[in-house]
C-alpha cells in the first residue's frame, strides 16, 4: 500500500475528497503517524486528524489499509489524483512534533 493515497466520493454532485498520508515522527524513535485531510474537492481542508504513533511504518500501512477498506464500503473510491493538501498535513506534523522539525540533509 502507497504511503500517500487521495480517496474521493461523489454525492449530490459534489466530491468528498480524503488525503492520507504516513510520516514518521520527529526523533529517530522509530514511531509514526497516520496524517488525513478532509474536504471537498477544489477548496481547502475541512478537516485535519492523526493517528497514532505507530511502532514503524509497516503498523501505520496495516491500520491506513483498514481504514481504506472501512471507507471503501461508505463509497469512497481511490482516485490517481496528486495530493493538493501536502501542505496543511505538514503543518499537522510539525505541531504533532512539537514544533520541531527533522531537517533531511
Amino acid at each position: 500500500m502507497p504511503r500517500n493515497l487521495c480517496l474521493t466520493r461523489q454525492c449530490l454532485g459534489l466530491v468528498t475528497r480524503i488525503e492520507c498520508s504516513i510520516r514518521p515522527l520527529a526523533g529517530d524513535n522509530g514511531l509514526w503517524t497516520l496524517l488525513f485531510a478532509a474536504g471537498m474537492t477544489g477548496e481547502q481542508p475541512s478537516t485535519i486528524k492523526s493517528q497514532g504513533p505507530f511502532h514503524g511504518p509497516f503498523v501505520a500501512e496495516t491500520i491506513l489499509q483498514s481504514i481504506v477498506e472501512s471507507l471503501t464500503l461508505h463509497g469512497y473510491e481511490l482516485a490517481d489524483d496528486p495530493q493538493i493538501w501536502c501542505l496543511h498535513l505538514q503543518a499537522h506534523l510539525r505541531q504533532l512534533n512539537g514544533g520541531h522539525e527533522r531537517l533531511a540533509l
